[in-house]
């Protein structure tokens, strides 16, 4: 190992540690503050420095020991690449744990917040932006860098192939297709014993050849091509289209290229879309958690769905990118609950969040369910393929 790959390494466990650290830190200490306020306006009042430091003097020894004995052996099992924790590669264990360790307690002190300051009638902090532009972003951090950490950080990314990976209706290559030669019939005369099935055997391995050569460009209504068993086949996707495979067909897609003086404009790493990703990932958790900053709704009981179904949506980090689960767990696990919180919150609060994001929970969902589920009845199964 170099020293500029122990460089990134040490970067890279320094970034993870501290938004598992720091999140928890200011959030209790928050919390301690508002104790202490309530201990001090108590009739008799009570020994607010005490409670303040007994909560910090917790948190630390929380910190403490969920990073001697639950992190650091994660860690280590990870990079011993324990065949057990990472057999198949289908979930992040690392980000599972940072769910659980960093991101529950702090929703769960942002909640604890709140009852203790309507209990006590106390209007001191509603934690505006800390649980976005901290707690959320820490898990952003987290997410990025376990993207990443396998990238080199210095010179050109090797993404030929990523363009390719989109695809397209756009024909850029096509090869011309070749007659079938229609089947003579049989000639009658003397039957000979065997010759029959060996001729219809040698015209059937004729087809398939030709099928596999790309001769026969012809797609069926359900998306296979033919000599192709149907244990093969699969559907279109975006994992499943490279440039490699789409060389060998009839049909393939070139890379997007720019030319001409202005060709510098066209700049694209995918390093760069890995961290544009994970913030898109969030942007709906990161408006349902920003509701919960307002003061009408912070001081109120809606406080609890709406922590509880964010940091249910944040569960999806768990599943590895680009995973075929992930349109499930997000439709599962953000836009139907999410859609039924915002209905609620418009019909109490009024505005409190934008209409945008409530018709896109509800689009997401009907879209979801008509693509997977209602397209497979006959009703809407046609025989016309659309481009």
């Amino acid at each position: 190992m170099g020293s500029g790959s122990i460089l990134k390494f040490a970067l890279c466990e320094v970034l993870q540690f501290a938004a598992l650290c720091v999140p928890l830190f200011i959030v209790m200490q928050k919390f301690a503050v508002i104790v202490a306020k309530v201990k001090s306006s108590a009739q008799p009042p009570g020994d607010s420095t005490t409670a303040y430091w007994l909560i910090v003097a917790s948190c630390v020894a929380y910190v403490t020991s969920t990073a001697l004995l639950v992190w650091v052996p994660l860690k280590y099992m990870v990079f011993m690449k324990k065949k057990f924790l990472l057999g198949r590669r289908k979930w992040r264990p690392v980000t599972l744990v940072y769910v659980i360790l960093s991101t529950l307690p702090c929703f769960a002190f942002l909640i604890a917040s709140s009852e203790v300051q309507i209990n006590n009638n106390l209007k001191h902090d509603t934690f505006t932006e800390l649980p976005v532009s901290l707690v959320l972003f820490s898990l952003i951090c987290i997410d990025v860098v376990e993207r990443i950490r396998y990238c080199r950080l210095t010179g050109q990314a090797a993404d030929v192939e990523r363009d390719a990976d989109i695809p397209s209706n756009v024909l850029t290559h096509v090869e011309p297709v070749t007659p079938v030669a229609p089947i003579n019939p049989a000639v009658p005369g003397p039957a000979v014993p065997g010759q029959a099935v060996s001729t219809a055997i040698q015209q059937a391995n004729q087809l398939n050849d030709m099928n596999q050569n790309g001769t026969v460009a012809r797609s069926e209504t359900n998306g296979t091509v033919p000599g192709v068993s149907r244990d093969h086949r699969r559907p279109f996707s975006i994992s499943g289209l490279s440039s490699r495979s789409a060389s060998t067909t009839a049909y393939h897609m070139s890379p997007y290229a720019c030319a001409g003086p202005l060709r510098y404009l066209c700049a694209s790493d995918a390093r760069v879309d890995v961290i544009v990703e994970s913030f898109l990932f969030w942007m709906d958790t990161v408006e349902m958690v920003r509701v919960a900053g307002h003061p009408l709704v912070y001081y109120s009981g809606w406080v609890f769905p709406i922590y509880i179904f964010s940091y249910l949506s944040c569960l999806r980090v768990v599943v590895t990118p680009h995973s075929p689960l992930l349109s499930s767990l997000g439709m599962a696990l953000q836009d139907l609950p999410f859609f039924f919180v915002r209905v609620g919150l418009f019909a109490f609060f009024g505005f409190v969040t934008p209409i945008l994001y409530l018709m896109k929970n509800l689009l997401v969902c009907l879209a979801f369910v008509y693509f997977n589920f209602m397209t497979k009845l006959r009703v809407f199964n046609t025989e016309r393929m659309i481009f």
